[in-house]
């Protein structure tokens, strides 16, 4: 079977089994049914878990489909798995435990890792670190600090909100707290932390297209859809291929640094372990 043969079975598939769907009875207070492969079905609950819930309504559809579509050639694949092997060739009791095992001591051993070492790095090992990896901590997209702020189209105050965006004086930011927690639909803080401006972009009814040149010619922006009015200020921004903010990748360098220390770890911890089932008599060799 070619490519694009390949490419068409799961279109076709899919509005097979959306047929097979309708024809089924979906209990009421069910998650409704996207697809259904023989008695697998992927119901819409299932799909909602798996997909961001930061992201437009165009990406959100395109992965949404991208999701479908794995699922669908995943159960093909299961089907004939399930049809075509032997029972031998099914029994994979062994790898399963393997892999739980593998799993479990992988969890076990970061975890203990954190536990211990985490708290012992300190901000100068960190920082140093920083000064001298800097070139691999470009940016891979821009990043804001600041406040978003979404109200219905008649809530009251609007000018204030206007005003004090523009001010973000201490008192006019507290001023903006204290209206937005009887007002807001959505008041997102984030004046002392770095996002990435695609978090906020998600949530304007209209996405910004050019991020680079919107941030770097508007501190603070006003826009409306048919029910909410958006107010975005913008306090620092940083823009794609720039170094990184220290506090931006300070938990990845922290990941650095531990994994660096991880197998020094391991072999003291396994040390350490085997020398306390030995004294426990946990271990008994016969």
């Amino acid at each position: 079977m070619n490519t694009k043969a390949l490419l068409i079975i799961p279109i076709a598939v899919v509005m097979t089994v959306l047929l097979l769907t309708c024809e089924g009875a979906v209990k009421e207070g069910d998650s409704k049914p996207v697809v259904r492969v023989g008695s697998e079905v992927l119901k819409e609950d299932d799909l909602n878990e798996v997909l961001p819930s930061d992201i437009n309504k165009e990406d959100s559809a395109a992965l949404a489909d991208e999701y479908i579509n794995r699922w669908v050639r995943n159960k093909l694949f299961l089907n004939q798995a399930e049809s075509n092997l032997t029972d031998e060739e099914k029994d994979v009791s062994q790898m399963l435990d393997e892999y739980r095992t593998s799993l479990l001591v992988n969890k076990y051993q970061q975890k203990m890792l954190e536990q211990k070492y985490s708290p012992l790095l300190n901000k100068e090992e960190i920082e140093q670190y920083y000064k001298e990896m800097q070139d691999n901590f470009k940016l891979q997209e821009n990043i804001i600090k600041g406040l978003l702020i979404k109200v219905p189209l008649d809530a009251p105050g609007q000018s204030d909100i206007r005003r004090w965006c523009r001010t973000a004086d201490p008192e006019s930011l507290v001023a903006l707290e204290n209206y937005s927690l009887q007002n807001a639909r959505m008041y997102n803080v984030f004046l002392d932390s770095w996002i990435p401006f695609q978090r906020i972009n998600a949530n304007l009814p209209e996405p910004v297209r050019n991020e680079e040149r919107f941030l770097k010619y508007n501190r603070y922006y006003e826009t409306t859809d048919k029910q909410s009015r958006y107010f975005l200020l913008v306090t620092d921004y940083e823009l794609i291929g720039s170094t990184a903010p220290l506090s931006f990748v300070e938990e990845r360098i922290k990941a650095i640094l531990l994994n660096k220390k991880r197998g020094e770890f391991l072999k003291t911890l396994e040390k350490e372990l085997y020398e306390e089932a030995l004294q426990k008599k946990t271990i008994n060799f016969y």
